[in-house]
């Protein structure tokens, strides 16, 4: 028999529900964006975010059962993201979760939302299985990940300061490049050259992997800065360039080493800062060079999205994880 799982998606700013079978076999994948209401505010608005997840649930996650083809008494499980996530954020997610998995006496399952991210791979890839190593990294997270099993991980590496993502969309900000930062600062990368301004590149010594991006950053700023001063016209895109490539390297080099260490032949990326062409070009070009299969998700896998929260959900189910009515958002939701 089938397993369907309802999930349900509303950790930031994407109101997303997905109907996933047996795991791996998306029957919907409803996605609403609220890119057009933060842009003006050049960033993501918690307050308006939460209000936003309130008036598009109901119709979402309707949707996402109509295009599965399937109805309430179709499912097996309800499957939310609990964190970690903007608190008001994941409330209204986990709230509707709730009370349908009460109001049809269907299983809960809680599911981390990085847990979500690394499942996207099982998605897209239906012959992968862990172990593998996969490189975490979006706006708030940037983890490596040893999985050990579809539910047991073990972190290799993780950012001491700045996320990835967030030092993209920061200098997409100092260059003036507007909202959402990242897409828009490679777009721009495109037309400079890597190794026009040399920025720093942060290493803590053999055997650890963690990462470091607030001197990046701040190199940048400072380099902005001193142009000004001295009335000399900054090269945006050579700039966006430097900036990218130092913080490729970075993710990269870091993530293969982690991966030589455990001795595993498989890779993976994930989070919406794998989506970027520059990140996924250096790591092909690192993977063929050392013999490693690499695996990352479609775009469309990449970004905030509840079919993986269905498929890591289908796991936890599997193994009889669930959660009760005192599942509460956790902001600071740990792997």
């Amino acid at each position: 028999m089938n397993e369907l799982i309802l999930a349900i998606e509303s950790s930031c700013d994407e109101t997303a529900a997905s109907v996933v079978c047996d795991g791996r076999k998306v029957l919907s994948n409803v996605i609403s964006s609220q890119i057009p209401i933060h842009e003006r505010y050049g960033g993501v608005v918690p307050e308006i975010a939460s209000r936003n997840h309130v008036l598009q649930l109901p119709g979402v996650i309707g949707k996402a059962l109509e295009e599965a083809n399937c109805g309430f008494s179709d499912l097996s499980a309800i499957a939310v993201t609990y964190g970690p996530g903007l608190v008001g954020a994941l409330l209204t997610g986990v709230s509707a979760a709730k009370a349908i998995a009460a109001a049809r006496k269907l299983p809960l399952v809680g599911v981390n939302h990085i847990h979500g991210h690394i499942a996207a791979n099982y998605i897209a890839h239906p012959e992968l299985k862990p172990p593998f190593v996969c490189l975490v990294a979006s706006g708030g997270h940037s983890h490596i990940v040893y999985v050990k099993d579809y539910t047991e991980f073990e972190i290799l590496g993780r950012t001491r300061d700045d996320a990835a993502g967030e030092a993209f969309d920061k200098i997409a900000r100092v260059l003036g490049l507007g909202y959402p930062g990242g897409p828009k600062l490679e777009k721009l990368a495109e037309e400079g050259k890597n190794d026009a301004v040399v920025f720093p590149r942060v290493s803590f010594g053999d055997g650890c992997y963690d990462f470091s991006f607030s001197g990046v950053k701040t190199a940048v700023i400072n380099y902005v800065h001193k142009q000004e001063q001295k009335g000399e016209l900054i090269c945006r895109a050579d700039l966006a360039a430097s900036f990218q490539s130092a913080v490729v390297e970075a993710l990269v080099g870091h993530t293969m080493a982690a991966a030589r260490e455990r001795g595993v032949k498989t890779v993976t990326l994930a989070g919406g800062v794998s989506a970027n062409g520059a990140l996924r070009r250096a790591f092909d070009g690192a993977a063929e060079k050392e013999g490693i299969s690499l695996y990352y998700p479609p775009l469309v896998l990449c970004t905030d999205n509840a079919a993986m929260i269905g498929c890591a959900g289908y796991y936890l189910y599997k193994q009889g994880v669930f959660a009760d009515s005192h599942l509460n958002a956790v902001p600071n939701l740990k792997l």
